[in-house]
């Protein structure tokens, strides 16, 4: 029973962390604007995920180190504060996206402008971490999660061509539009690989406190975790693709998203779009809020763990604080919500290479992992993921100008 309640981390990483509003824009701009075409994309980047976020239980679990603690520790501080630095810019941008992606949802309910719920969103969430533990942060976000499979449904009720679904699993040149079309796969990129993600779950294994007894659950967790967001992501994109694609509706902004769900479901699909996309959002600015604080606690060697009343751990504290703070102000001042989504994805693909790499070298530290380091598969899986993104980021700023 232990080992079944574990599997919520993995639904949490899930719906934080893989189906966040990244994954919802991304996914919804490739329907409208080709189709399922772009199906092989968000498969590819699951596969790569799961290997990536079953390493970083692994390391957790047989090292009892977190992924920052290790790389820190391995390749030295000289080299990690520059992946550090990258990756605290980049997820206070990622938060801010988050944090409009709640503000739009209940602005879809209220009619009132998303700015206006910046402040509040972001007062709820601190209230959130600052009271609640790591397992009821995990589990409530893990329960009404279950509400995005909303798009899963819609996607099934509108009855779309099954051959073209099919065909969007084999990869494909695109038939107009190149630079777009690029643009937006490597944003889907970048909303399924995402750094803080890695961070998040392998910190959360070592506050669960896990150990080798865990290794086989860490591969159902990465597994059914990813798998999850996985559906649900490509359920928004068959559900734009049958419903905004036939209308000529690209997804200029957010406005028009929740036709996807309207159209199959009736009214229930405008207010269910909604609280799919707020408790995504929520859940994955929760995640990225603690992972910024454990990257900076783990980073300088403070004490850290949601598990820790505050006043036991001021600075892990004050880092959570001072970073929902931050990302509502981007939030408010940032401009429309959708450009801000695709470019964070994109700068996300930018910083990749500098996590990826140096894990999969650690990954085969005998000192970290003995016995349980990477296998053939794993290692084989790893150079494909590095090459690819190393390709991805060489191109990104060029996808941006051309294509963004």
């Amino acid at each position: 029973m232990k080992n079944v309640l574990k599997v919520a981390l993995g639904v949490l990483t899930g719906i934080g962390g893989f189906l966040d509003v990244g994954a919802i824009a991304t996914s919804a701009e490739a329907g409208a604007v080709f189709g399922p075409r772009l199906l092989w994309v968000v498969a590819f980047g699951t596969l790569c995920i799961i290997f990536l976020v079953e390493m970083a239980g692994r390391l957790a679990a047989v090292s009892k180190h977190t992924l920052a603690d290790a790389l820190r520790e391995r390749f030295g501080w000289k080299y990690f504060v520059i992946p550090f630095s990258c990756e605290v810019v980049v997820d206070l941008l990622v938060l801010a996206a988050e944090i409009g992606g709640v503000c739009l949802a209940l602005q879809f309910v209220t009619g009132i402008s998303y700015r206006w719920f910046a402040i509040p969103v972001a007062l709820l969430l601190w209230l959130l971490i600052w009271l609640g533990s790591f397992a009821f942060v995990e589990d409530a976000t893990s329960i009404l999660g279950l509400v995005t499979l909303a798009f899963v449904v819609g996607a099934i009720k509108m009855r779309p061509d099954w051959h073209s679904v099919a065909a969007g699993f084999v990869p494909s040149a695109p038939a107009h539009d190149g630079p777009h079309y690029w643009y937006i796969a490597l944003s889907i990129i970048g909303a399924i690989i995402s750094p803080y993600l890695i961070y998040f779950y392998s910190s959360g294994a070592v506050e669960d406190g896990w150990s080798v007894k865990e290794l086989r659950v860490n591969r159902v967790v990465a597994t059914i975790g990813m798998g999850f967001g996985s559906v649900v992501a490509m359920g928004v994109m068959i559900c734009a693709a049958t419903t905004l694609l036939p209308a000529g509706i690209g997804m200029d902004d957010y406005a028009q998203a929740p036709l996807m769900l309207s159209r199959a479901l009736g009214m229930w699909g405008f207010y269910l779009f909604a609280a799919a996309l707020g408790v995504a959002c929520f859940g994955a600015c929760i995640e990225i809020t603690l992972e910024l604080a454990y990257l900076n606690a783990q980073t300088f060697g403070w004490n850290w763990g949601e598990n820790v009343a505050p006043k036991k751990n001021a600075r892990f504290a004050a880092i959570y604080t001072g970073a929902v703070l931050v990302a509502a102000c981007i939030t408010i001042v940032a401009g429309d919500p959708l450009k801000l989504t695709l470019f964070t994805m994109a700068l996300t693909v930018t910083v990749l290479p500098l996590l990826l790499l140096p894990m999969i070298m650690l990954m085969n530290d005998r000192k970290f992992l003995g016995k349980h380091r990477n296998g053939w598969i794993s290692n084989t899986m790893g150079v494909v993921i590095v090459v690819t993104v190393i390709v991805l980021a060489i191109f990104a700023i060029p996808l941006q100008i051309l294509g963004g």
